[in-house]
């Protein structure tokens, strides 16, 4: 499935209305130039986390019981439809389960989590499922376990889409979708509903990425404000493994245009067993892309070794736009193409010919496929623009956390990994 190349909506390096060489240096200039601007224009932080622009009602329609109870409903059902679907539908890659498991919930999570916030707290079925269920008081969490099951989760997924021997085997996306309920709902009996904040990978994938969103909770009233989402970026809570999730996001959607390329396959192709090489892989590039800003962010002198220790998790957040960017760049076809076929799918899973709203006969508009060029220009922009807004998010924590003599090293070695950064994905999707 995830072979596919136009389904991850990547036009090729000859669909650019410029040479690929020059969008990769002019990706790399950008981020200089607007590095050079931040150091001469924005001299004092400006972001503020808990600032907002205006207060909206509501919170209360999102927070009413008769609400969440149509929502936490709706979301059982459909995942009880998607489970039926997944036995009695056809065990090929029309299945339903594959549509909703890989397009609607995996990517479709990233613009609806910009747009409405963590949205995966409302629509999990399982939090949902758990919500009625008897339960009596939880456990505390083991001190320092931060994300790190949510780092595990999503690791598990990433091998199973990127690494496994058939990502689009039926059975095996159903195995793992009935071990993420029993670890989930036997951990939440467990230790409460805070065990889906930490362990839910869904659930904190949705979350990081809705520190971008530009709708919000207070802190103090826990009302719904609209903000500007850089001020929200800042927001992101430091525990353990708030590292390792955008390196993962970032490392494996990374991995996934590696692997289409010639010089990957042509690298692979007789080393061994494919699946072997294929988590190695994936497990490299999750590493390499934690681990170079982990250094990068503890480069920075004047600070105590105990705060050194805390600079990758205080500047994480500045990883979050170059994840949403990579994401749109890479899945954009996908999201939109395949989503529209996962929809329709959805309205006769079991192949029977069913056509309750009229749209049997609807077809698939193909009109980025159509357009290459319209696809590469929005891919480089993407790439570009969430580097930009990194650089931007990571120039106003240092000018807060470090002192004004060391902050400009401290920046510096984070702008050069975001220009390799940048260097490398645009390298990696054009170079498929």
């Amino acid at each position: 499935m995830s072979s596919e190349l136009l389904a991850h909506g990547l036009g090729g390096s000859t669909d650019l209305p410029i040479p690929v060489t020059y969008a990769l240096i002019g990706g790399a200039w950008a981020l200089a130039a607007s590095f050079a601007v931040l150091l001469l224009a924005w001299k004092t932080p400006r972001l503020a986390p808990d600032r907002h622009l205006v207060r909206t009602p509501l919170a209360r329609l999102v927070d009413a019981a008769a609400f969440r109870g149509v929502v936490g409903a709706a979301s059982v059902a459909l995942a009880v439809w998607v489970g039926a679907a997944s036995v009695l539908g056809p065990q090929d890659a029309s299945n339903a389960l594959l549509g909703v498991f890989y397009v609607l919930v995996w990517v479709g999570l990233v613009p609806a989590s910009l747009v409405f916030g963590p949205v995966w707290r409302t629509v999990s079925p399982v939090r949902a499922l758990y919500r009625v269920l008897p339960h009596g008081r939880p456990r505390a969490l083991p001190d320092g376990i931060g994300v790190v099951p949510a780092v595990l989760g999503l690791l598990a997924f990433v091998w199973l889409e990127l690494a496994s021997s058939d990502p689009g085997s039926v059975a095996a996306v159903r195995t793992w979708c009935l071990l993420y309920v029993v670890i989930l709902l036997g951990g939440a009996l467990i230790f409460g509903e805070e065990w889906f904040a930490r362990a839910d990978p869904f659930e904190v994938f949705s979350d990081t990425v809705a520190r971008l969103s530009i709708l919000a909770r207070d802190r103090e009233s826990r009302a719904l404000v609209l903000r500007n989402p850089l001020d929200g970026a800042a927001t992101l809570p430091v525990r353990r493994g708030t590292v390792a999730v955008t390196a993962t996001l970032l490392g494996s959607t990374a991995f996934d245009s590696l692997a289409q390329t010639p010089s990957w396959k042509s690298f692979a192709r007789d080393l061994g067993d494919p699946v072997l090489i294929r988590t190695a892989g994936v497990l490299a590039c999750v590493a390499l892309v934690g681990t170079v800003f982990w250094l990068a962010a503890r480069t920075s002198g004047g600070v105590t070794r105990e705060r050194r220790a805390q600079l990758p998790g205080l500047l994480a957040h500045s990883l979050i736009p170059i994840v949403v960017g990579y994401f749109f760049a890479h899945y954009l076809t996908y999201l939109v193409e395949k989503g529209q076929q996962s929809v329709f799918t959805l309205f006769d899973p079991f192949d029977r010919g069913w056509n309750p709203l009229g749209i049997a006969d609807a077809s698939v508009n193909y009109a980025l496929s159509s357009h290459p060029s319209v696809v590469a220009s929005i891919t480089v922009l993407c790439v570009v623009i969430g580097h930009i807004v990194g650089v931007t998010l990571a120039h106003d924590a240092a000018l807060r956390l470090l002192p004004k003599k060391d902050a400009l090293l401290g920046e510096l070695a984070l702008m050069l990994v975001m220009v390799l950064y940048t260097f490398l994905g645009l390298f990696l999707l054009f170079g498929a």
